[in-house]
């Protein structure tokens, strides 16, 4: 998900135009629905389920690439993508860590699966492929770490060596 003022286009894409996309057929459904939930203790009406925040680890390799081109890149991705937590990288492989906000983990999946691809130009990544993918939910994180499973939380923030 964009995280940005409304109307104002990505950084490094200002070719690109926003184009609407049409509710899908059950929208005005869902929306009879809200109107059949009670009001919230507040007074208010009910509100949209809400994002959740996604644990992504995004894994790219491919052909040799030199270091100083690699970490340039994953630099400005960083700049590109102001939540991105961490990189480490080799002149053939990196490791993207960072929190996504999305309604499921479809949406989650979905928006890093195209991370990669959509700033392929405006960072002058390697082209390399993904290979790897986890997405896990904020809770499953923090249990990993408590139980002394799954890498340590991304603390050094940035763009690192392996």
């Amino acid at each position: 998900m964009r995280r940005a003022r409304p109307g104002a286009p990505p950084r490094g894409t200002a070719e690109r135009a926003l184009t609407s996309v049409e509710a899908g057929a059950d929208f005005d459904e869902y929306e009879q629905d809200l109107k059949d939930l009670p009001e919230q203790a507040d007074g208010g009406s009910p509100e949209r389920e809400l994002s959740k925040l996604w644990h992504i680890t995004l894994s790219v390799s491919g052909a040799e690439a030199p270091l100083k081109e690699v970490r340039r890149a994953l630099e400005q991705l960083a700049h590109d993508h102001p939540f991105l937590l961490t990189s480490r990288y080799a002149n053939d492989h990196a490791e993207i860590r960072y929190w996504e906000e999305a309604r499921d983990l479809h949406d989650a999946a979905a928006v890093a699966l195209r991370l990669w691809g959509e700033h392929r130009q405006s960072a002058k990544l390697p082209p390399w492929e993904i290979v790897g993918l986890e997405v896990i939910d904020r809770e499953t994180y923090h249990q990993r770490i408590a139980e002394g499973y799954g890498p340590p939380p991304a603390a050094p923030v940035g763009v690192h060596p392996y």
